[in-house]
Parts: C-alpha cells; structure tokens; sequence
C-alpha cells in the first residue's frame, strides 16, 4: 500500500467537488459507484482515467482535461494519493498571476526575477532554460533535491497573460505550502 494511502490526513479536496458535479452533471456519490464499479482502486492512474474518460460528456469543453480532475479527485477519496501528490508518488504545487503584458514579456519579467536568485529555500537553482510552442512560452530550472520549476505564460486575452509557476518532483508534501508561498512572493513582486 503506497504512503499515501496510509496517511489519516488523506481527502478529496472539497473545493474539486463541486466543480466536478457543476461540470459533468454527475453527483460525486455517482462517480464513487462507477470507480468501484470497476474495481477502480485496484488501478493505476492511467487505467483510472480511462474510466473517468469514457464516463464525461462529449460536450463538456475540454473533457481529457475533466477526466484527469475527476480521475485524481477519486484517487484522492479512495487513499490512492493526497493532494498535492502526481500518480509517480512525487508532488507539485502551482501559483499563478494575471499580468497586463504579451507571453515573450511576462517569461522576460519573471527571468529578470528569478535568475538572480541562486537558490530557493535552501535548494541550488540549476541554469534556466527558455523554449516557445505555438501557443505558450516557457522558462524552466532544476532545483537541487526539490524536482523542477516552470514558469508558463499563455495569453489570457488580447491585453493579458496567466503567468503559472509549476514545481513538480517534491519529494514529499510537507513543504507545498512553504513552496506556495514562495512562488506567489515573486510573482507579486513582478
């Protein structure tokens, strides 16, 4: 049994929920029955989703992404994992802020930001790496013993963008809010 099922303060978080139920028309009561259904606790992620998958409407905008929430929220209520924790047993946290620039400009802020920094909380900042897709530009670093951080710009609308700070890789849950922290204190300062 993984570490996360044995943890007493493993839950669902409660703010996923209603979202869950608002989005997919479906009470969580009626998602638990179809997971156990299929003997869902016995499953790893991937298999999880499947089943979330073939059970979230067709019209629900973005139903891959409503999949995977839903496939973790019951991951969470069966004591497969705690929030916080990916499926590999490692854990993230996010924060986030909209800011009144283009994506190249908020990445270029956040980097005359973060670079000076030689370490975060006590762990070495690797040598940031940048990288443009079509729709979002990136700026990335490893942290010595505490995974990998992206900063993720996507325009919003025409006159904003959502900076994202993602960490991932956390060897285990007991600093995320410490981290969280972190993360919105330079984004403010942005």
């Amino acid at each position: 049994m993984s570490k996360a099922a044995d943890s007493a303060a493993n839950q669902t978080r409660a703010e996923s929920i209603p979202g869950i139920e608002r989005a997919t028309g479906r009470d969580w009561a009626d998602w638990v029955k179809i997971f156990e259904a299929k003997d869902a606790k016995s499953k790893p992620h991937n298999e999880i989703a499947i089943i979330a998958r073939a059970e979230v409407p067709e019209t629900l905008y973005n139903p891959d992404w409503w999949a995977q929430a839903v496939a973790i929220a019951y991951e969470q209520h069966a004591g497969l994992r705690v929030p916080g924790q990916s499926s590999s047993g490692t854990f993230r946290v996010s924060a986030s802020r909209t800011l009144p620039l283009d994506r190249d400009a908020a990445i270029e802020a956040w980097a005359a930001a973060a670079e000076g920094i030689t370490e975060h909380l006590g762990h070495a900042a690797g040598e940031p790496r940048r990288s443009r897709t079509e729709k979002r530009t990136f700026w990335r670093i490893d942290l010595e013993g505490a995974g990998r951080v992206e900063a993720s710009a996507t325009p919003k609308d025409d006159t904003r963008v959502i900076l994202a700070i993602s960490q991932d890789g956390l060897p285990d849950g007991e600093r995320i809010e410490e981290w969280r922290a972190h993360w919105k204190s330079l984004l403010a300062g942005l």
